[in-house]
């Protein structure tokens, strides 16, 4: 056996205000080795001070003030890390943080990225096809880096039925579009295949392992994000849109997949819950 590497993500939705409501109160328990974090929307030095100093933090903020934002945190410093992604007059900031860690003498690439929400119709739509496109030609690149390359963070698309409670209601919003979800179809198909979208769209797959839903077989969920509307939570009424995304030669070292779920709406410290997985490497 190798060493254990827990990697747990989580959309913070603000995370100063996730650790009033109790993000700290997780943390040390979890035991956590890297901590990808995405919708900072703080400060590098605002996420030093809350992590504390036994953390090791890249952040890469939005270029607006208060919006989006992803970090890496890491009880070992990244030997390298990278920030573009896509088109040179592509803004985007705050969405893609990559970094390489030497973990006991083996090199892991991890990356934290935040999708676009997208809005059907919008500029907002163009601009998650934009980062999608941009994540297709990334993701070879990755592969061609690093054998052992993993993408996390909240991706914002629903891929399968399964992913969504309520998904026949969802299919012409953003995050359930067939369009988006051919997009997933070409990144989990198998490497150097054509395969056809759900849109019927045909492409080539790229072989990436969606860790969560090879753990938990063809079930509904484990959903990561319940609105914090009306009954959602008490409900189960969720999406399955914070993924662990990795090359087939990491995702076969998974030894464990978790979703932590608060005990109760009140308990919950942002919408999104932390997805935390150990690997043997």
């Amino acid at each position: 056996m190798g060493s254990r590497l827990r990697l747990a993500t989580v959309n913070v939705n603000g995370i100063r205000a996730a650790f009033r409501k109790g993000m700290g109160d997780w943390l040390p328990g979890r035991d956590v080795d890297i901590l990808a974090l995405q919708e900072v929307r703080a400060s590098t030095d605002d996420i030093e001070g809350l992590l504390g100093p036994d953390w090791s933090v890249l952040h890469d903020p939005a270029t607006a003030k208060g919006r989006a934002g992803v970090a890496l945190a890491s009880r070992r410093a990244a030997h390298i890390h990278r920030v573009d992604l896509g088109p040179t007059d592509f803004d985007s900031a705050g969405r893609w943080l990559e970094a390489d860690y030497d973990v006991d003498g083996t090199l892991v690439t991890v990356v934290s990225t935040y999708v676009h929400s997208g809005e059907v119709d919008t500029p907002k739509q163009v601009e998650k096809w934009t980062f999608l496109d941009a994540m297709t030609e990334r993701l070879p690149e990755l592969r061609a880096h690093n054998e052992l390359a993993v993408v996390v963070g909240d991706l914002n698309v629903g891929h399968t039925p399964l992913d969504i409670k309520n998904w026949k209601g969802n299919v012409k919003r953003a995050g359930f579009l067939p369009r988006e979800r051919a997009y997933f179809d070409r990144f989990f198909g198998p490497e150097g295949e054509p395969v056809e979208g759900v849109d019927g769209s045909t492409g080539e797959g790229l072989g990436w392992v969606d860790v969560g839903r090879r753990a938990a077989g063809e079930v509904d969920g484990p959903y990561t994000w319940w609105s914090w509307r009306g009954q959602a939570f008490d409900n189960d009424t969720g999406w399955r849109i914070d993924y662990q995304m990795a090359t087939p030669a990491l995702a076969d070292r998974v030894t464990n997949y978790a979703v932590d779920r608060a005990d109760a709406y009140d308990k919950r410290w942002s919408d999104h819950t932390p997805v935390v997985v150990d690997y043997d490497i």
